[in-house]
């Protein structure tokens, strides 16, 4: 299994990269072996089938990276930073759920963190770095989306983090604002959902604005799914009309950003 999927433009390239590092499902054989089963059933708090939310992206002149593997096997969108092994919220490799839920029946030893570290983060990572210098080159700037779902903390439909203001300009998380609020969505800027490490990071690099948008469960997903402990499905009446909003959306977005 590759690490990733990375999809051009179909039509006139923009300077946006559209990043979903938490929808992959994939999990390798001998790091599975080391979770429990119910968690290998549910893998909870994956950012459900966003890959297909917004797989129309490329159409619109936008270029998307997608992570293939699942968050559990190492989160993309935390720091390296000790301790490597351990909290949800702020370690590379989870050692719970966000609930606190365990998740392992063998832990990894530090080998195994430093090698997936080494065979699934640093790979991705330098992608990504690659496609904005790629973009900065031919535009002189870009913007940068990464693209999340959550459930629970807040119940609004739509946040945007800019990390309070650092990480890009009023235009674009204004613009971004009235794009989803267009749609009838509640959307709110910066609470709790202000910007993980992935908007943080690439936010400090000259010429990249990032921007992290959260999309709540309810929005794309039918309702009494969530909970179960199984993977939800996107075939339902929810995703489809989820999904004709969101790309009337972004085609506004483009529009607002690079024609009016």
């Amino acid at each position: 299994m590759q690490l990733f999927h990375l999809y051009q433009p179909t039509v006139k390239e923009l300077p946006i990269v559209a990043n979903i590092p938490h929808s992959g499902l994939f999990v390798p054989e001998d790091i599975a072996a080391q979770f429990t089963s119910e968690h290998l059933n549910s893998l909870p708090h994956s950012d459900w089938h966003l890959d297909k939310l917004y797989d129309f992206l490329p159409s619109l002149g936008i270029t998307v990276l997608q992570a293939t593997h699942n968050r559990y096997v190492v989160d993309l969108n935390r720091q390296v930073k000790e301790p490597l092994f351990g909290s949800f919220w702020s370690s590379v490799i989870l050692g719970n759920t966000a609930f606190n839920q365990d998740i392992y029946q063998c832990k990894p030893s530090q080998k195994q963190i430093e090698e997936r570290i080494e065979k699934y983060y640093l790979p991705y990572h330098h992608q990504l770095k690659s496609l904005l210098q790629q973009k900065i080159a031919e535009f002189g700037k870009v913007y940068l989306l990464d693209l999340h779902s959550f459930r629970g903390l807040i119940n609004d439909d739509v946040c945007l983090g800019n990390v309070n203001n650092q990480t890009c300009s009023e235009k674009l998380i204004s613009t971004v604002d009235k794009c989803f609020s267009s749609q009838g969505l509640e959307v709110v800027r910066n609470k709790k959902f202000i910007g993980g490490y992935i908007t943080r990071h690439y936010g400090e690099m000259p010429d990249v604005e990032s921007l992290q948008v959260e999309v709540r469960y309810h929005v794309y997903l039918q309702e009494n799914q969530i909970d179960k402990p199984e993977p939800p499905s996107y075939e339902v009446t929810e995703f489809k009309t989820a999904k004709k909003k969101f790309n009337d959306i972004f085609e506004m977005m483009v529009s607002k950003l690079f024609i009016d």
